[in-house]
């Protein structure tokens, strides 16, 4: 039998349940009618992580009945996820719960009401935008675009040429992304300033000063030009009208894996298979992801909001995010990911959950996390580091289903070893309780990024290097090396001096740090030959 994904394919309600889905337990067509009379909630970003979790947060309030109205999606980067994807299916997925015991849950998500394409080529979604941003019952607008969605210039500082003409041309007539976002908001401060919150739920740290940042510049912008009326800037800028609350959002929604699209085939599920958009969005009609998740956010909602904290969002002050961040990004939760990404690459792990049956990578990570970070972590005091760091370890990395790659987190990894472990070294350099040399695991992820860097496995096997801004400045300080030949080691201290002194990449001078030693005789170690990074990891974790 076959199980279709739309609205009248549900109505065979019993078959769904035979085949284990957990279906909306409300009214749809009422929760549709509501929202679409007296809006609430809209979501910018149509991608996965909104349909595995802020869309699923709608459905369980919808279905605990402590709210009745469901999320607006708009979509305003690759607006064919709408056309091809959502409105086939009458604005329903399928969440698939990937469970560190093998098992997996299946739900239909049913709280979409509307989905919109946030484009002006699109007039009557564009003008349908307008009118809900206008509504009294508006209380917040949520986001999850990517960090890039929020730049308005280029690695050189220079505007983009969209956000220069947006600029240039006024709310009546914009292109750009945040452009679209900051006219809407004119409509709203045209019919009454209404206040509204305005909350990035994307994996960035400050999320709300980016997004602030990014919007009062166009009004700025505006305002000059005389392109609006006096007073927009002000609006956007009083917080009783318009809030941008900060938050921390932790959840990993890999895109649609196979085996998951096998299993819901076999299920009888109809057009189980993803597509590819134009501008290469993989995207299926189910979102597959992990259990876990977290969202903690600043309780800034001038309009109200809806009773999220019923769905399990933790709402606290600004402070408490700054710290929950702080927390997962420095120490319990990035730095593992990263050391585990480098090292997968050289030993050619295509999943993070192999890598963590390794005992001697197992132990590198509970050294990094355990022992190393949690003495200089910082406690936002709602959630327990140390339990976190036991979810991550013993659950969240471990989950067999969770189809995350080295390859895919070793990316942009010059960009993210300053902040996932210069901020910890900082710590024990600042501190009189602590020494350095207690310090050896993160060392080691040091050096083993440099051996990275050289494009050569353990099998002495090139390999492909991740994306990343700085490979062109990092590579030639390692690309004459050979596996297995002798490394002369006062010539290589010299060779890389520049490199292990950049404070910009490791968030500290490693050489006066006096950590720098350490590093260069982990690498040399790891250059011996076929094996040796194995070898060295070995040699190390024994002394842990």
């Amino acid at each position: 039998m076959s199980l279709n994904l739309t609205a009248a394919g549900l109505a065979d309600q019993k078959a769904w349940e035979a085949a284990g889905y957990v279906l909306p337990s409300y009214d749809r067509e009422a929760m549709i009618t509501r929202t679409k009379e007296s809006p609430c909630w809209v979501h910018f970003g149509a991608g996965n992580i909104f349909r595995a979790f802020q869309a699923n947060t709608a459905q369980e309030l919808l279905n605990n009945g402590t709210f009745d109205r469901g999320v607006i999606v708009a979509e305003g980067f690759d607006t064919e996820i709408i056309r091809d994807m959502y409105q086939p299916h009458d604005n329903l997925s399928i969440l698939v719960t990937l469970k560190a015991d093998g098992s997996v849950e299946k739900t239909v998500v049913g709280s979409i009401a509307e989905s919109l394409a946030a484009d002006t080529a699109y007039s009557p979604d564009f003008a349908r935008l307008k009118e809900i941003f206008t509504k009294d019952s508006l209380q917040m607008a949520t986001f999850t675009i990517t960090e890039k969605g929020y730049s308005l210039k280029n690695g050189a500082g220079e505007l983009l040429p969209s956000v220069a003409a947006d600029f240039a041309a006024g709310p009546s007539s914009i292109t750009s992304y945040m452009g679209k976002v900051a006219s809407l908001l004119y409509e709203r401060f045209l019919a009454g300033e209404k206040p509204v919150a305005m909350v990035s739920t994307d994996n960035c740290s400050h999320n709300g000063e980016k997004l602030s940042l990014a919007l009062t510049a166009y009004a700025s912008a505006w305002e000059e030009n005389k392109l609006v009326q006096p007073g927009f800037l002000s609006y956007l800028q009083n917080p009783e009208k318009v809030s941008f609350p900060w938050t921390m959002i932790d959840k990993i929604t890999p895109r649609p894996d196979g085996s998951i699209e096998k299993i819901l085939e076999e299920n009888g599920l109809a057009d189980a298979q993803p597509i590819v958009t134009s501008r290469h969005t993989y995207v299926a009609p189910f979102v597959n992801a992990e259990e876990c998740q977290y969202l903690v956010v600043e309780d800034h909602f001038p309009n109200g909001r809806p009773p999220m904290e019923k769905s399990g969002w933790i709402f606290t002050d600004r402070e408490t995010v700054n710290k929950t961040e702080r927390m997962k990004v420095c120490t319990c939760l990035n730095p593992l990911h990263t050391a585990l990404a480098v090292f997968g690459c050289l030993l050619d792990y295509e999943l993070i959950s192999e890598e963590m049956k390794n005992p001697v990578l197992k132990k590198l990570v509970e050294r990094i996390g355990y022992i190393e970070g949690l003495p200089v972590v910082t406690d936002p005091g709602i959630l327990s580091p140390k339990q976190f760091i036991d979810e991550v370890l013993n659950i969240r990395i471990p989950n067999p289903f969770m189809p995350d790659t080295p390859q895919r987190i070793a990316t942009d990894t010059s960009q993210k070893l300053s902040i996932r472990f210069g901020e910890t070294i900082k710590s024990y350099l600042a501190s009189p309780e602590l020494s350095l040399s207690d310090l050896q695991a993160i060392p080691a992820v040091f050096a083993g990024w440099l051996r990275y860097l050289m494009g050569v496995d353990d099998n002495g096997d090139a390999f492909d290097l991740s994306p990343d801004p700085l490979l062109a400045t990092v590579r030639p300080y390692v690309q004459d090396l050979k596996l297995g030949a002798p490394a002369d080691r006062e010539a290589l201290s010299k060779t890389l001096a520049p490199l292990l002194s950049d404070a910009s990449i490791f968030g500290v001078d490693l050489i006066s740090a006096g950590l720098s030693d350490r590093v260069l005789d982990a690498f040399v170690s790891m250059l011996h030959g076929p094996g040796a990074v194995a070898d060295t990891l070995a040699a190390l974790t024994a002394q842990f």
